[in-house]
């Protein structure tokens, strides 16, 4: 009788040592799973149902063993909720790793320079994975704050890739990007060069979104910034394509006119002298350094030449002659 359960323990030792070398081994190979999977755990999620979950998934091939280890090894109440990808690198070790130290999905979404503010709302408000916080106004919180000082928020964004995981807000999207407006503008103004002809930190911001519409290479922003500072120094108007553009809003039909030239708007700087009372893009750091630190120069023109780059005069002569190679090379040039 003795020597039977003597036999039984025995074996059931091998046994219990056998299953323990077993899932011991187990723990750290990879998932049987060939391609990587995108895996959402829930919040108040159960352990048991986290397990199927992968399991139903193909990314787990022994739920119960997953469980046990899980709770003997303290992490089973540490799993986040979110969004995880898992790759055929796996293995149930890093897995349970991961989702107790939550090492979740981030995404990214771009804010690019020289959007308007209402076109980085509407990206932000229809952009998967961000929860569309902001109501029938359309504008969260922070922008309110900012048209109630302003009149309007646009400008201050700041167009950058930004994280976020699953189920963050439009509304904290934001903040983030507009608290980082506000450093990269109170470093930049610290910074500025000597006698620029603006009183506060806003009116820089102004003349950056400018500079940002007029070109799309960093190279020509100084010279831009020089030109509209020098036309302020002076009382000459601006006269800037985007800001009559800007005042257009939605009538604007890709072709501006010499009626849209001449119509009456607090943005058309080809009538008003001055800055427009408003930014009228996201300026980028490019942008925002060319406007507190103008190239030196004596430039008052400037014509795109059609490849990306523009050319700078200091006489209205040489900038009638440029208008006139460029843009008749320009029409030449059209099908």
């Amino acid at each position: 009788m003795w020597k039977l359960i003597g036999a039984l323990l025995a074996v059931l030792v091998i046994a219990i040592v056998g299953l323990t070398v077993s899932i011991v081994r187990w723990l750290d190979e990879p998932n049987a799973n060939t391609t990587s999977a995108i895996i959402e755990i829930e919040r108040g999620a159960s352990l048991a149902g986290i397990a199927m979950q992968l399991h139903d998934a193909g990314v787990l091939d022994h739920p119960h063993w997953f469980r046990w280890y899980a709770r003997i090894s303290g992490l089973a109440e540490k799993i986040h909720s979110g969004e995880y990808e898992l790759t055929p690198t796996h293995s149930p070790r890093m897995l349970l790793s991961d989702l107790a130290t939550g090492r979740v999905v981030e995404r990214t979404l771009a804010l690019i320079e020289g959007w308007t503010l209402r076109q980085a709302v509407t990206v932000m408000r229809t952009t998967d994975g961000l929860i569309d916080d902001v109501g029938d106004s359309g504008r969260p919180q922070t922008l309110q704050a900012l048209e109630a000082r302003y009149g309007i928020a646009e400008g201050w964004l700041f167009p950058d890739t930004y994280r976020y995981r699953k189920g963050a807000t439009v509304s904290s999207i934001v903040d983030i990007a507009y608290a980082k407006m506000q450093r990269v503008l109170e470093d930049e103004w610290n910074g500025r060069a000597e006698g620029l002809p603006y009183e506060t930190l806003y009116e820089a911001l102004i003349m950056a979104s400018i500079v940002e519409k007029e070109t799309g290479v960093d190279e020509d922003r100084p010279n831009i910034a020089q030109v509209f500072v020098s036309r302020l120094e002076l009382g000459m108007r601006l006269q800037s394509d985007p800001t009559v553009i800007y005042g257009l809003g939605d009538d604007f039909d890709g072709d501006l006119t010499r009626e849209h030239l001449r119509a009456e708007s607090p943005y058309n700087s080809y009538r008003r002298a001055g800055l427009p009372p408003t930014p009228i893009s996201l300026p980028g750091l490019a942008s925002i350094r060319a406007a507190l630190h103008p190239a030196s120069g004596d430039y008052l023109y400037f014509v795109a030449r059609g490849d990306g780059r523009s050319e700078f005069n200091t006489t209205l002569e040489g900038h009638q002659a440029a208008v006139r190679r460029y843009q008749l090379n320009i029409r030449n040039a059209s099908p």
